[in-house]
């Protein structure tokens, strides 16, 4: 059910280092890291993100969850719309990430933001 979470920290290499200790007697590790983000996966499927907070008072969550394929993706975002929330990103292709990953965005009624991903081609 869960694709990814992403946390918000004030200070990505302190956030690092912590979770790196704590996460690899459960079998995490560090496997992208750039100057912006650090992910780390595990044994299971899904990941965990770390990035910069972007607003100090306030730090949103980041949830994705998994989806089969990308009508699913679409029948989320219409649901999501469906029943008024925000929407962030329409239904679509995000080449940043990589080439097959599909994703819409909302937020939901606490102002979190989240997905749902289907990283399957077409």
């Amino acid at each position: 059910m869960i694709d990814h979470v992403t946390l918000q920290v004030a200070d990505v290499a302190t956030s690092r280092r912590f979770y790196e200790a704590v996460l690899a007697p459960l079998g995490g590790h560090v496997a992208m890291a750039d100057d912006f983000s650090v992910g780390f996966f595990g044994a299971s499927p899904g990941s965990f993100w770390l990035i910069p907070a972007q607003r100090d008072e306030d730090r949103e969550l980041h949830i994705a969850f998994a989806a089969a394929d990308r009508a699913q993706v679409r029948a989320f975002h219409q649901a999501a719309v469906g029943i008024g929330a925000a929407v962030l990103h329409e239904p679509g292709l995000f080449p940043e990430y990589h080439e097959s990953y599909y994703g819409a965005f909302v937020r939901d009624p606490d102002g979190h933001n989240v997905e749902a991903v289907c990283h399957e081609p077409e």
